[in-house]
């Protein structure tokens, strides 16, 4: 009778072990199901002809379309370590690609230059952008103000960032990456911070947390990203690009202040504190003024022609300029 009521306790025991382990899975896929939906996913649709002026990259978060402008958050985790970034420019590519920041749901499209898309040069020994080159959403250089580091005003854009990472990205992807330092550019008299971050994901992410570990792990980068900046306009006839600090990077405490700062200013504009001037502020997300429904979005993107086959890249673009010393 003893070993009989014993043999009951253990089966009851392990009933009751598998009921709590059930509990758990349950528990943890809620959780887990929860985070997911917590972190979204963002996709791109493509309209037009790559390397043409209808070209555009709309985004959509599940169903809807968004802004990759103002609809995408800022910062992927609330501790505000982490940070999307819309990648425009792949890196070794030269079209340039930018959020067009006047149009309806702000698109990534070409930038056009005398009525010709545009491609950036080659200046020895570059090609092309030598990172993965794009911007933080929900930021905003305001013209109006006047930034003490630089003595500039904003360049009207949303600040842009240089990824380091190893890997090569795709135009439109939307990247989690840490903010490392930042360079000022000064970009025809106005201020054009040049943010350095690092995909989370990629494999030096867990060696490079500061400005000063770029120059351990990736020596002369820094160095390069200067003179990129520097010269990259020079065969257009334009002169060297000037920076505050004398080019110097800071670090990523200062970008981070610079990040900060840039957010408050697009909050600023979309509250109606600050003057939108040639903004487009179309969003389907944020329940304000300017937002709108997913037909009427729908209908914006619609009025763009279908993905048609890209445009051939003018042989010229390959050319290599060499840029004396005496010139930067």
């Amino acid at each position: 009778e003893e070993y009989l009521m014993i043999s009951r306790f253990a089966l009851w025991m392990i009933a009751l072990g598998i009921v709590l382990q059930s509990c758990s899975i349950s528990t943890l896929k809620s959780f887990a199901g929860a985070i997911r939906r917590t972190m979204a996913t963002y996709t791109i649709e493509e309209r037009g002809s790559l390397y043409s002026m209808d070209y555009k990259i709309y985004f959509r978060s599940k169903d809807n379309y968004i802004s990759p402008f103002h609809d995408i958050p800022l910062y992927a985790k609330e501790d505000k370590t982490v940070l999307n970034m819309i990648v425009e420019v792949p890196r070794w590519t030269n079209a340039k690609m930018e959020i067009s920041t006047s149009e309806p749901l702000n698109p990534i499209k070409q930038d056009v230059k005398k009525g010709k898309v545009r491609f950036v040069d080659n200046c020895f020994p570059y090609h092309g952008y030598i990172w993965n080159y794009g911007a933080f959403p929900q930021t905003w250089e305001y013209p109006g103000y006047v930034d003490p580091n630089t003595g500039c005003r904003g360049d009207n854009d949303p600040i842009d960032v240089c990824e380091i990472g190893t890997k090569i990205a795709k135009r439109g992807e939307v990247k989690q990456v840490k903010v490392l330092g930042t360079i000022a550019l000064i970009d025809e008299g106005e201020t054009d911070w040049k943010v350095l971050a690092i995909d989370v994901n990629d494999e030096l992410a867990s060696q490079i947390n500061d400005i000063s570990d770029i120059q351990d792990k990736m020596p002369n980068l820094l160095q390069a990203t200067v003179d990129w900046f520097r010269i990259y306009k020079i065969p257009t006839g334009k002169p060297p690009n000037q920076f505050a600090f004398n080019g110097e990077a800071k670090d990523k405490a200062f970008a981070m202040r610079v990040i900060e700062e840039t957010n408050t200013q697009w909050i600023d504009v979309m509250s109606g504190k600050n003057d939108k001037g040639s903004l487009d502020l179309t969003n389907t997300t944020l329940s304000n003024t300017y937002s709108i429904d997913g037909q009427a979005a729908t209908n914006i993107v619609s009025k763009s022609p279908p993905l048609g086959q890209a445009q051939p890249i003018p042989d010229s673009v390959n050319n290599l300029h060499y840029v004396r010393a005496d010139c930067k």
